[in-house]
């Protein structure tokens, strides 16, 4: 039989030496320059941040709280310093088709320049045109035209006029209009006096009057004419007074913007167009309320320009993030207002989106967060498929809205994208969205831990004197700095490495510099650290203290001390996000003659788990090897977590389950002073379980409040030794004998500890000792299985005598 002695105390506890830290408290640290133990998400960082390659985008992996995003965006913050200010973006009013505005592109802070220069126009556009159209040079060209015009129609009729009189016919105006008539000297002749004239002078009239009539007509035919002529020159006239009023404030404009040929030609198109419509936008100013409402509305809000970007007080790349992608947020949008009861827009009201925004630049999201919203994925992989910014609206696409729709001329893209995402969002992404692969084509995975070297505990002690420094605490000990180091490697669950996560190691930060400060302390020392530990615990415990007062009355029945067959004592651990604990839980088995099947209770009742279900197979495998490659397995066992009421999953219980059948198989008796935590493979081996530290605190928690005895303890696998970073009072019962903790590489090794007899080594016949475990397990094996043998055969032996019988009386 191995004597397998307890761990040494000092293999519970990996502490660090406060000698490795150069420095009296920690800001005397120097700061960290690099990223803690990212130096491969570093190197793929440079990589995609570097490389100008469309599809070149970045997907950050990492677990909450490492600190990614800050890393991130420090490393984008040092190369968007050594790229320039992008363009500003404006959108202007298209004069040719007002539904699709325009995109203009201007060098950092033009566009804001622009803006005011073209609000400074339309300011001075209504005094200009007003004064241009009130003057006496304006007032006397008119009057002279219109004058011309009524002199031409009157002289056509004079002289038609004349000519009639001449034989005889006066052309005389009537309340109906103009009429032909006989003369009587110098006046219309009388009715009476026509009637008395010879026929023959009456045809004569009468063809005269009809001749002169047909002239007048004609002549009243051209007078529509001659005023659409007028109102040519009229009109020509006021574009030649609006060109001489305003051309001059264009002509500021083009020599300040002389060189921007995309400006050049907006202005072109500004003076034409108000050149065009001066007179109407005189007449409907104030009208309309800034926006051009209908095809006859004109207002001087489309001579303005809309900044939607503006880099002018920048000299580097942007870098934005977006907390909340929804479709608007992320694309852009277009704003709507009501007027008399109907919602309408105009190019003033388009509003840039995050793409804008960080165009020529960097863009953070979150994954979790822009597949939550509806639309938002979809867009964001379109608009980098198309390598441009379209604005389209939602509410069009699915159709609950009344507006006149308005497409904005889209915005060429040219930005770096870095999503921020869990590992598994990542691999989910990769293996469903064919077209994840092609737009994010850099993967950057943050390690959640690193190896615990003094470099690296230099380099940790170091990010936390900067920790403490950027948040203001009070300057930590030295002793306290590496007990944080320690508590680092508690939180990455393994005495040689130290996690990265730092959210865990800020909270503890905060919390020990309140505990000194709350103590009037100037330094944080090891006693403050150590009292933030002690009140998280305590913040987080109720359920854990729960659990401990059902065992101590023994409403969960637990036992600590005697022996029993075919009982155990598992360990399960209880994961609540920020705080996980352990507790002991009652193994059962039973075994009697059967078919060789092992009953996974848990796993009948639904309750178990697959990888439960997968450990008992494999210990089912192990039993049916190691005992019965000869001879058929004819035992029937169930296995049981006693007053489990809730899902069963992991395999960390099978090494508790494996001997909780051996020593219901043996008759042997289990120590109920020990508990028990592994998995094992086919061939006997304990493997590594997760939780090692909390397993073994919580059987020491209750062993501890009954009372320790020196026998009780807890068995683990041997491969989690580098795990443990157990607390304090643990370590010190160790230390006095109080508490035990074996470590065993197999299930031999764990049978003969829980219960005191040797397993037996087979010897070169592979014949084991008589009274060994093996021995007794086989022997029952054997047994059940002549048991078995004798009923098969018996049951066929009966129906050969019931078959022969039937045939004699047949």
């Amino acid at each position: 039989m191995n004597d397998l002695k307890p761990l040494d105390a000092q293999a519970l506890y990996r502490r660090c030496d406060p000698a490795l830290l150069d420095c009296e408290t920690s800001d005397q640290l120097p700061p960290l320059e690099e990223i803690f133990g990212q130096a491969r998400a570093v190197e793929a960082l440079h990589f995609a941040i570097d490389i100008a390659r469309p599809g070149y985008n970045l997907f950050v992996l990492g677990e909450p709280g490492s600190s990614r995003h800050d890393d991130v965006r420090e490393l984008l913050e040092a190369k968007a310093a050594s790229l320039p200010a992008p363009v500003d973006c404006c959108y202007v009013n298209n004069f040719a088709d007002s539904q699709t505005p325009r995109i203009l592109t201007l060098a950092a802070g033009r566009g804001a320049d622009l803006r005011r220069d073209m609000q400074r126009l339309v300011e001075e556009l209504e005094p200009a045109i007003s004064a241009a159209f009130d003057s006496e040079d304006f007032r006397t060209h008119a009057e002279a035209i219109q004058k011309e015009f009524k002199e031409r129609e009157t002289s056509a009729l004079n002289q038609l006029g004349d000519e009639s009189r001449q034989q005889g016919v006066a052309l005389v105006r009537t309340p109906q209009g103009f009429a032909f008539a006989p003369l009587a000297g110098e006046e219309p002749m009388e009715p009476d006096a026509f009637a008395a004239l010879p026929d023959e002078e009456k045809l004569r009239l009468g063809r005269l009057i009809a001749e002169f009539g047909e002239r007048l007509q004609k002549l009243l035919h051209q007078f529509p004419r001659w005023r659409r002529e007028m109102q040519g020159r009229l009109k020509q006239l006021g574009r030649d007074t609006m060109s001489l009023a305003i051309g001059h404030l264009i002509d500021e404009l083009k020599e300040r913007y002389a060189g921007l040929e995309n400006v050049l030609i907006f202005l072109d198109e500004v003076l034409a167009d108000i050149v065009e419509y001066g007179e109407s936008l005189r007449e409907q100013h104030g009208d309309s309320e800034g926006f051009e409402l209908t095809g006859e509305g004109i207002s001087v809000q489309r001579y303005q320009v809309n900044l939607l970007v503006d880099h002018g007080g920048s000299n580097s790349a942007p870098i934005i993030v977006e907390d909340n992608p929804t479709y608007p947020n992320l694309i852009g949008r277009v704003d709507h207002m009501s007027h008399m009861g109907t919602l309408f827009t105009n190019f003033t009201l388009i509003r840039a989106g995050a793409l804008h925004r960080a165009n020529g630049g960097f863009l953070m999201l979150d994954a979790d967060k822009i597949l939550r919203q509806p639309f938002a994925w979809e867009a964001l992989k379109r608009t980098l498929k198309a390598g441009e910014i379209r604005i389209e609206s939602l509410e069009r696409t699915i159709g609950f809205t009344s507006a006149l729709p308005l497409e904005p001329a889209p915005v060429a893209l040219s930005c770096k994208l870095v999503l921020f995402g869990e590992p598994l969002l990542y691999y989910l992404l990769k293996e469903y969205d064919p077209e994840f692969s092609e737009l994010f084509r850099v993967a950057a995975d943050f390690e959640t831990d690193v190896e615990r070297s003094d470099d690296n505990t230099r380099r940790l002690a170091r990010r936390i004197g900067g920790l403490c420094r950027r948040d203001g605490l009070h300057p930590f000990e030295r002793t306290a700095v590496a007990r944080v180091i320690e508590q680092s490697a508690r939180f990455a669950d393994d005495a040689e490495r130290l996690s990265t996560n730092t959210r865990h190691i800020v909270n503890l930060l905060h919390e020990a510099d309140h505990c000194a400060a709350r103590a009037g302390r100037a330094t944080v020392g090891v006693d403050a650290v150590e009292e933030a530990l002690a009140a998280q615990v305590r913040r987080h415990d109720r359920l854990r203290d729960h659990y401990r007062q059902a065992i101590l009355n023994n409403t969960l029945l637990i036992a600590s001390s005697g022996g029993h067959v075919g009982q155990i004592n598992g360990l399960a651990v209880i994961d609540l996000g920020d705080f996980r604990f352990a507790h002991p839980v009652r193994i059962t088995a039973t075994v009697r003659v059967g078919e060789g099947d092992v009953i996974d209770i848990e796993r009948e009742t639904e309750m178990g788990g697959p990888i439960h279900s997968k450990g008992v197979m494999i210990l089912s495998s192990f039993l049916a090897t190691r005992y019965s490659s000869q001879v058929p397995l004819s035992l029937s066992a169930s296995l049981v977590f006693e007053q489990s009421y809730g899902p069963v999953e992991g395999d960390s219980a099978s090494l508790a389950e494996l001997c909780a059948l051996l020593s219901a198989l043996s008759g042997a008796a289990i120590d109920q002073s020990l508990a028990v935590t592994g998995s094992v493979n086919q061939f006997g081996m304990v493997q590594a379980i997760g939780g090692v530290n909390e397993k073994i605190e919580g059987f020491f928690d209750i062993c501890r409040l009954r009372g320790l005895t020196g026998r009780q303890g807890v068995v683990i696998p041997e491969a989690n030794l580098k795990h443990l970073m157990l607390r304090q009072d643990v370590v010190a019962a160790a230390a006095e004998g109080k508490f035990r903790i074996h470590a065993v590489a197999g299930v031999e090794q764990a049978i003969e500890l829980l219960t005191g007899i040797a397993a037996g080594e087979p010897d070169d016949e592979g014949v084991v000792p008589e009274g060994s475990i093996n021995y007794l397990v086989a022997t029952r094996m054997m047994e059940m299985s002549q048991v078995r043998q004798s009923f098969a055969g018996g049951g066929k032996h009966r129906r050969r005598e019931r078959t022969a019988t039937g045939g004699n009386h047949g």
